[in-house]
C-alpha cells in the first residue's frame, strides 16, 4: 500500500463532515488513486448520503429533526480518525460498501 500522506489524511477527514470533498476526491484522478483517500471517500459519500435522506425523511417534526444533526456530529470523530490515519469500520455500512465492490 502506497505511504499515507499527511494530504491524504487531511482530505479523508474532511470528506466526514463535508460531503463535496467526499465528492472531488472521487472525481479528481490524482486523489482516487489514493487508496486512503479513497475509502474514505466512499464511506463518506455513503454516510452524507444516509445523513441527507435522514433528514428529508424526518423533517417533518422538530424532535425527529435533531436525529441526522447529531448524527452529523459523529461524522466529526470519524474525521478525527481518518486523520488519524486509521481505516476504520461504520458498522452495517462498510460491509454494505465492500459487498457491493465500492470498497476494498
Amino acid at each position: 500500500m502506497d505511504e499515507i500522506t499527511s494530504n491524504d489524511k487531511l482530505m479523508a477527514a474532511l470528506s466526514y463532515p463535508i460531503g463535496i470533498v467526499a465528492i472531488v476526491i472521487l472525481l479528481v484522478e490524482d486523489m482516487k488513486s489514493r487508496p486512503f483517500q479513497k475509502y474514505h471517500a466512499v464511506q463518506a459519500l455513503a454516510v452524507n448520503v444516509i445523513l441527507v435522506v435522514l433528514g428529508l425523511a424526518l423533517s417533518w417534526t422538530v424532535v425527529l429533526a435533531c436525529v441526522p444533526l447529531l448524527l452529523w456530529l459523529v461524522t466529526f470523530y470519524w474525521g478525527y480518525e481518518a486523520y488519524q490515519g486509521k481505516s476504520f469500520e461504520i458498522p452495517g455500512l462498510t460491509p454494505f460498501l465492500k459487498g457491493q465492490g465500492w470498497l476494498e
